[in-house]
Order: structure tokens, then C-alpha cells, then sequence
């Protein structure tokens, strides 16, 4: 069996997309993290954080599901939501329509350029959760909003969100930042623990100025990750929730791939929808293998490169130029 697949990424955060309605037969939920660890292996194959699956939806105009490079299975992942509605929307002609996801059919649009030629689009992010049952985070409260937690740190304070990925938030120095302090936790959290039981992805945010944060998430079922995009997207959210921003005005987002935007959307008191603007670059198209040897063994026939990757280099070495520019420490 050969397939056809689209290496790309998100911010940095690189993904393979492979589109199972071109296939005689998709795949079932085992076989699909079978093979997203086979496809992701950076060593042995073409490399990626996760695969996103394509196949048709019931409820919406198609349907995205996400699998880490380890096999666990995301419920939502926003960078790879941009990648994926790129696609959909060069396959089927189309620029604004809905993505059924694990949890939420979500709203995508090919928007302006983020900066020169780059593929640009807005994604949803919904639902917006802040009870701890939705993480879930066993503690004894209902939500944690820039809170401290003594059994966590005894200096720093955390917010929790599902979006619906759940998300642990602290706003730090970049001495912080750039401390083990960070992947210490993240690790306990993703290791058996009291507090979560599934468990979380751990982002740390620096401010910049205005309306301006660096974030740098350690990203459940892959490690520290160049950016995750409901993880800024729930950053962006904190900072809204701590009087920083204002809903409805624009958030730029620093990370170690480059530079998003976000907008949060309230409606009286309700955090509706979060608004994530960013790159979708695709950087190389590859056909696949199988030569029976093993179901989920596929080696490269066909390897084409594009040149889209220069273009968001020259934004990535901005927005890196931008961040010492207010932080230096940030990058050391």
C-alpha cells in the first residue's frame, strides 16, 4: 500500500497530515497510534510531533483527529488545527468552515497573511473550561485562577484551563523560564501523581509588554514542543483573566517557532471562543510504502521539498529578534 502524506507545522510544532479518505480503507484508533509512532520517529522515519488523521464527519465539513508521537491520542491541538484546515480548504476549494475535533466542531478561516506570503489561518478554540473536573486537577476548589499551590512550588502561582486540553499556567521571570523548574514539574504532572490523573500541559509565560507574551509549554505526550497552540491560546486567556489584555483586542504570541496571535471573545461574563491566528506551512510532500513487513513499516519513495520554510524563517528571525530586544534572557 502507498501513501501520500504532507510534512508540516504549526509555529514550529511539525506534524504529518495524512488523509484517510484517499485510502481504500481508514484506519481504526490502535492502528492510527501505531502508526503515528512509526511516522514520527525522528531517527527512522520522516519525524513529526504527531499525525493529524483527515476523514469525513457526519457533523461538520470534515473531521481532524490528532495522535502524539508517542500514540496517545490529543483531543484538540490548535497548531495542528491550522495545518489541517489548510489543507482541507486547498483539497475542497473552500476559505471558512467547521472541523469536527474530539470534543468540538470548531470554526476555521484562511485569514490575512501573518507576515509576507505566509498561509494564514484562524481556528477556534473552544469550549472554555475552568472547573477542575474538566482537566481533570484533583484539589480541593473549583477552578484555580493565579493561585499558589505550597505541594507545587512555594513561590510561583497557577491558573487551569480546558480548552478542552488541560492546561497549567504560571506567569514567571525569565530567569524562571529558563530554569529546570518548569520541566521538574511538567514531568511529575505527566508521571503518576495525586493531582493529575490524565495528565497536563505545563506552560510558562513571560510578558513582554503590551499586549505581548512569550510562552513556553511543555506539551503532554511529546516533551517541550517549539509552541502549542491551545496552550498559548490559554496563556492568552490568563492574561486576560489577570487584567493585562482586554477581550477582543489582539495578543501577540511569543514561542521558541516563531509568533501567533489570539483574541478572546467574552459575552457578559462568559469566555466563549478564543480566536488562534497563525502560520499553516507545509515543507514537504512525501509518498509512502508498505511492503508488508509490518503493518505500520513505511519507507519513503517520493520526498519533495517546498520553499514555503524560507519565508517563515525570515518571520521566525524576527519575532526572535524582537523577544532579546525586551528580554534577552529569555533565549540564553
Amino acid at each position: 500500500m502507498n501513501i501520500k502524506v504532507i510534512k508540516c507545522h504549526g509555529s514550529s510544532n511539525d506534524f504529518i497530515i495524512l488523509d484517510e479518505t484517499l485510502l481504500e480503507h481508514s484506519f481504526n484508533d490502535t492502528e492510527r497510534a501505531q502508526l503515528a509512532k512509526s511516522l514520527c520517529n525522528r531517527q527512522h522515519s520522516i519525524g513529526a510531533d504527531g499525525v493529524l488523521y483527515i476523514s469525513s464527519s457526519k457533523t461538520a465539513h470534515a473531521k481532524m483527529s490528532v495522535f502524539n508521537s508517542d500514540g496517545s491520542e490529543a483531543s484538540m491541538c490548535g497548531n495542528g488545527l491550522r495545518c489541517a484546515a489548510r489543507y482541507i480548504a486547498e483539497r475542497d476549494g473552500e476559505t471558512k468552515f467547521v472541523v469536527e475535533t474530539m470534543k468540538a466542531n470548531l470554526t476555521v478561516e484562511q485569514v490575512e497573511s501573518l507576515f509576507g506570503t505566509i498561509p494564514t489561518y484562524a481556528v477556534e478554540i473552544s469550549p472554555i473550561l475552568f472547573d477542575l473536573d474538566a482537566l481533570p486537577l484533583a484539589l480541593s476548589s473549583n477552578d484555580l485562577i493565579n493561585q499558589p499551590v505550597l505541594d507545587w512550588h512555594p513561590d510561583l502561582a497557577f491558573s487551569a484551563v480546558a480548552v478542552p486540553n488541560p492546561h497549567l499556567i504560571s506567569t514567571v521571570t525569565a530567569e524562571v523560564l529558563t530554569s529546570d523548574v518548569q520541566q521538574t514539574l511538567a514531568e511529575q504532572f505527566n508521571s503518576p501523581n495525586p493531582w493529575f490523573k490524565d495528565g497536563v500541559n505545563v506552560s510558562f509565560v513571560v510578558p513582554l509588554d503590551k499586549d505581548e507574551i512569550f510562552v513556553r509549554t511543555f506539551e503532554r505526550g511529546v516533551g517541550f514542543t517549539n509552541a502549542c497552540g491551545t496552550a498559548m491560546s490559554s496563556s492568552s486567556l490568563v492574561q486576560v483573566l489577570l487584567g493585562h489584555s482586554e477581550p477582543g483586542q489582539s495578543i501577540d504570541v511569543y514561542n521558541d517557532g516563531g509568533r501567533v496571535k489570539c483574541v478572546i471573545h467574552r459575552e457578559n461574563d462568559d469566555y466563549k471562543r478564543i480566536d488562534l491566528i497563525g502560520n499553516a506551512t507545509f515543507t514537504d510532500y512525501f509518498e509512502l510504502e508498505n511492503k508488508d513487513v509490518s503493518p505500520f513499516a513505511f519507507s519513503i519513495v517520493k520526498h519533495t521539498k517546498t520553499d514555503e520554510e524560507d519565508t517563515y524563517q525570515v518571520m521566525a528571525r524576527r519575532a526572535k529578534e524582537h523577544i532579546l530586544a525586551h528580554n534577552p534572557g529569555l533565549l540564553s
